[in-house]
C-alpha cells in the first residue's frame, strides 16, 4: 500500500490532513459564535454579516486567495505586523490552513446555525427564569442540544478544507513539503506527461478521504441526536 503513492504523494496527503485539521479547529469557535449571532440575535448589519460569511461560496476561490494575499501576504495590510510577532502565512502551511479555513467557514456556520435555530426557545427561557445568565444558558442548554449540528459543521469544514485548491495556490503557491496539499499535487501531476496514473491514484485517495469525512459526519450526528433525545425523553 505504501508503494501505491510516491513519498511525495503521501507527503501531500499528510499535509492536507494536517492543514484541514488546523483549519477546522481554529475556525470552529468563531463559526459557533457567528452562527449563534445569526440564529438568535437581530441587529443592524445582520444581513451584511450573513453575506460576508457566505461570500467565499460565491466568489471564485482565486479571488478569495488574492484577497488573503492582499491582507496577509508579506507586503499585505496585516502581513508585516503579524511577521513582527512571529506569525507568517505567506508560503507556509499556516497560510494554506488560513485559506482552507476561510473557504470552509460558510459551510460550518450554516450547519451550526440551522442546529441552533432548531433548539426550542422555551428551554432557553426556562433556564433564564431559573437565574442562568445568557452565557450559561448557551453553554448548558443551547450548545449541548445543537452539538450534532456543530459536529456536522466541523466535519463539513474539514472535508471542504481537504479539497481546497484555488484560494490556497493563489495565496501560498504549491511548495512541496510546505504548501503542496493533495489538490495541488494532483494538479501538478496532471501537468507532467505520463503522470495520469499517479494523478488518478491521488484522486482516489481524495475521494476516499472526503467520503469518509462526510459519512463520519452523518453517523456521529445521528448518534449524538439519539443520545440527546434519550437524555431528554
Amino acid at each position: 500500500m505504501a508503494e501505491w503513492l510516491s513519498p511525495e504523494g503521501w507527503q501531500a496527503v499528510c499535509l492536507s490532513l494536517w492543514v484541514a485539521f488546523w483549519a477546522m479547529l481554529c475556525s470552529l469557535p468563531l463559526a459557533v459564535a457567528v452562527a449563534w449571532l445569526l440564529a438568535r440575535r437581530d441587529f443592524w448589519g445582520k444581513q451584511l454579516l450573513n453575506g460576508l460569511v457566505h461570500l467565499p461560496l460565491i466568489l471564485p476561490p482565486v479571488v478569495t486567495g488574492y484577497v488573503l494575499l492582499l491582507g496577509f501576504g508579506r507586503r499585505g495590510i496585516f502581513g508585516p505586523a503579524l511577521a513582527d510577532i512571529g506569525i507568517v502565512f505567506s508560503f507556509r502551511w499556516t497560510g494554506a490552513a488560513l485559506a482552507a479555513a476561510v473557504m470552509g467557514f460558510p459551510l460550518m456556520v450554516r450547519a451550526i446555525r440551522l442546529s441552533i435555530e432548531a433548539v426550542d426557545l422555551r428551554l432557553e427561557a426556562a433556564a433564564r427564569t431559573l437565574g442562568a445568565s445568557g452565557i450559561w444558558v448557551f453553554v448548558t442548554v443551547t450548545l449541548p442540544l445543537a452539538l450534532p449540528g456543530v459536529l456536522a459543521g466541523a466535519i463539513l469544514g474539514f472535508a471542504k478544507a481537504l479539497g481546497e485548491f484555488g484560494a490556497t495556490i493563489t495565496f501560498v503557491s504549491a511548495i512541496p513539503g510546505e504548501t503542496q496539499t493533495l489538490p495541488s499535487a494532483i494538479y501538478a501531476a496532471l501537468q507532467v506527461p505520463g503522470q495520469d496514473a499517479v494523478a488518478a491514484r491521488m484522486v482516489a485517495v481524495s475521494v476516499v478521504l472526503a467520503m469518509g469525512a462526510l459519512i463520519a459526519s452523518e453517523l456521529l450526528a445521528r448518534s449524538l441526536s439519539r443520545r440527546i433525545g434519550a437524555s431528554h425523553a
